[in-house]
């Protein structure tokens, strides 16, 4: 049985089509970026004959991209990355392309959601643009006969970029990807911004509850972990960190906050936000130690950094107390709350709207070039994990400069002979 496209699994698809549409019109009109590059793609048409799979959180932003690829040429075919961050209309909006065919559905089982992958990369893709590498382990696994036709791949965030150099450390990647979650275009606006700022949103509009004067604990001091912590401490929260790896504990105390262990903050604890990319952060005696209404939330990709395994074992009586919202009541009374099934918490709540529309046109610009280099220049990659080459980080950067009417001074003669030169002393 072929897996059925999101417009054949829709009631009324053209309605979904029209609120998607709506959303993705508002979107492109904030990314310049996006904007600049598609005047470019419309004319050169790079990605000519090529197959862009892409396994991403289905919304508004990431629509844009999945269209500025098509209109440069490429046959598109998208699913989610996530079960519940995918917004249903867009999808269909998407799907509505002549040039895109999208699976994408929230709210999908496991077995539906690998099964969506599966159907994208039926479409025999040449290129992968992956967020969390669940599409790149589709194709090693089970169809590894179209390894040799992929000219490369994408991989946008931090759990993906980690899985994949694993991967390529026991010397099982076969294709080369870029790390795109790990430019300076992506990880110091995307993940610092784009996370702090969406992740509190939602928070605020799943909860109705304000930060200020509470004990937001922050599990993980990277990049998203610091971004989550200083917006936090913007909005008056008292910021507790917790971390394994010392150095980046020692840059969370010098910044001001609080560190200490996870059961020591759980103790402590009105809020609980996890960005970690690991698993088990929050357990058992993490959840014994808490005080009654404790908010629980995840920001990393995938749904194992709180354990609700063990959250399950301790609850009496489990309820959804608002939408997006679950309740586990413990045998002493205490309450505690988690958001978004302990999934993604920014993307996959039920108002969750992802990143700010102009964090996500640098990230997807960095992607689209990306892209771009591989069908330009793909022969130059080993199959590897690879930085994406400075002087496309660099060109996004200039495209966004430009559009927000921003000069820059540029290095004379004298001062680059200098910078590259190891023989000027005192």
């Amino acid at each position: 049985m072929t897996y059925p496209t999101i417009t054949e699994q829709l009631e009324d698809p053209e309605a979904a089509r029209e609120s998607g549409r709506k959303k993705m019109s508002w979107a492109r009109e904030h990314m310049p970026i996006l904007a600049a590059l598609r005047g470019t793609f419309e004319a050169d048409r790079p990605f000519e004959g090529e197959v862009v799979g892409m396994a991403m959180h289905v919304e508004a932003k990431t629509a844009v991209l999945a269209e500025l690829l098509a209109e440069g040429g490429a046959e598109v075919a998208i699913t989610g990355c996530n079960p519940l961050s995918t917004h249903d209309d867009v999808s269909a909006a998407l799907d509505a392309n002549e040039n895109v065919t999208s699976y994408a559905r929230r709210g999908v089982e496991d077995e539906e959601y690998y099964e969506a992958i599966e159907a994208v990369v039926g479409h025999e893709p040449t290129i992968t643009v992956d967020d969390g590498m669940d599409m790149v382990a589709a194709i090693h696994e089970d169809y590894p006969e179209l390894i040799d036709s992929i000219v490369g791949g994408c991989e946008e965030t931090t759990t993906g970029v980690h899985r994949l150099r694993a991967m390529d450390a026991d010397g099982e990647l076969k294709y080369p990807v870029f790390a795109v979650n790990d430019t300076p275009m992506k990880r110091l606006f995307d993940n610092v911004h784009g996370t702090g700022e969406s992740v509190l949103a939602n928070l605020a509009m799943t909860t109705n509850l304000s930060f200020a004067g509470k004990t937001v604990v922050v599990a993980g001091y990277g990049d998203c972990g610091r971004g989550l912590a200083k917006k936090a401490a913007g909005q008056n929260a008292h910021v507790v960190v917790t971390e394994v790896e010392p150095r980046r504990a020692l840059e969370a105390h010098m910044e001001g906050y609080d560190v200490m262990p996870m059961n020591d903050a759980a103790s402590e604890a009105d809020v609980i936000v996890t960005t970690t990319g690991n698993r088990d952060v929050v357990t058992r005696e993490d959840f014994e130690a808490m005080k009654d209404g404790v908010l629980l939330a995840n920001a990393g990709h995938f749904d194992v950094e709180v354990n609700l395994d063990d959250l399950s074992d301790l609850a009496t009586e489990t309820r959804e107390v608002r939408d997006g919202v679950r309740e586990y009541q413990l045998e002493d009374g205490r309450r505690l709350n988690v958001l978004a099934e302990g999934r993604l918490v920014n993307l996959a709540g039920p108002i969750s709207l992802g990143h700010p529309v102009e964090v996500m046109d640098q990230s997807f610009g960095v992607q689209a070039v990306a892209v771009r280099e591989l069908v330009e220049n793909g022969d130059d990659y080993s199959a590897a994990v690879h930085d994406v080459p400075d002087r496309l980080d660099r060109e996004v950067a200039e495209i966004k400069l430009d559009a927000e009417g921003v000069d820059i001074d540029d290095l004379t003669d004298v001062q680059t002979e200098y910078m590259d030169s190891w023989q000027h002393g005192t």
